[in-house]
């Protein structure tokens, strides 16, 4: 057992300083790859693996850490990762925002390395066209704030949590607020360029309609690395008031919110919308 273990180690390791000899090579010159990896031996290594660890049950001495993070700038510093990982047979998880449930996007049996797409976050928004590019690690919140920062008026429908990353949110379907109005955040999305695992570069044209359609709830990082995502923006109000009232059980609060939702539904009828639908409205009684 102690001569597997050593043997592993030994494989391991020359795996890993394969990789980045690999990396190396493969960079261009007036993009080295040095600048963007962090390995066990930099002093910045746990800060940039933990930052992003939202889940704090993969964080511990136990859990397996990845051989090298990438923190990518660009499409060939993605495609160079692919590359040398594929040759190593080193496996790959991207991580946008770490909002990850089974830390699919940061932990690995095998020895892995982890395409942080920390720094690939730039938002353009098309007010004209009701349309935005966004990069996938990007946050909701940055979006929001971009959003807002162009338009009153205009919105998308995603999660409330501003910390979360678009490129798992997107990926994973994206539940939020607007889901009765507008649906996931997959169903507003447009367009989105995809590195494959031969490193090319996609759009949707390119990749056509049955990955498209996986790439919007069925995990994206299933089927390559998504870049970005072209996104349909949606109608809001200017304004949207907030109040709170504060009931329990004993002072019939459960009622109090039937009769809330009862009156809500019924100030607009929406006959796209199955929920606000007056077929769907029960009559309002007290």
């Amino acid at each position: 057992m102690q001569q597997y273990t050593w043997l592993t180690a030994v494989l391991t390791t020359h795996t890993h300083e394969d990789f980045l000899q690999c990396l190396t090579l493969h960079s261009e010159k007036d993009k080295p790859i040095s600048n963007i990896i962090y390995t066990p031996s930099n002093s910045s290594y746990s800060s940039a693996l933990n930052s992003y660890v939202r889940n704090t049950r993969f964080s511990t001495p136990s859990t397996p850490k990845p051989r090298v993070i990438v923190t990518p700038l660009g499409v060939s510093q993605i495609q160079e990762t692919l590359y040398c990982a594929q040759k190593h047979r080193i496996q790959v998880r991207v991580r946008s925002g770490g909002h990850d449930y089974e830390g699919l996007s940061f932990v690995s049996p095998e020895p892995f390395v982890i395409l942080d797409m920390i720094n690939l976050r730039n938002i353009s928004i098309d007010v004209e066209n009701n349309t935005a590019w966004v990069q996938s690690g990007a946050t909701l919140g940055e979006l929001y704030y971009w959003i807002a920062n162009k338009s009153r008026t205009l919105g998308f429908p995603a999660g409330v949590c501003q910390t979360i990353g678009v490129g798992g949110h997107f990926s994973g379907g994206g539940y939020g607020t607007l889901l009765r109005k507008y649906g996931l955040a997959a169903d507003n999305v447009l367009d989105a360029h995809l590195i494959d695992v031969k490193g090319r570069f996609l759009d949707r044209k390119s990749m056509g309609e049955d990955l498209f359609w996986a790439i919007r709830g069925g995990g994206g990082a299933s089927f390559g690395v998504i870049v970005s995502w072209k996104i349909k923006l949606v109608p809001v109000p200017a304004n949207v008031t907030v109040f709170r009232v504060r009931k329990d059980l004993e002072q019939n609060a459960t009622k109090i919110l039937h009769r809330w939702q009862l009156v809500v539904v019924k100030t607009v009828f929406d006959p796209t919308n199955f929920f606000r639908n007056e077929q769907s409205i029960p009559p309002l009684s007290f």
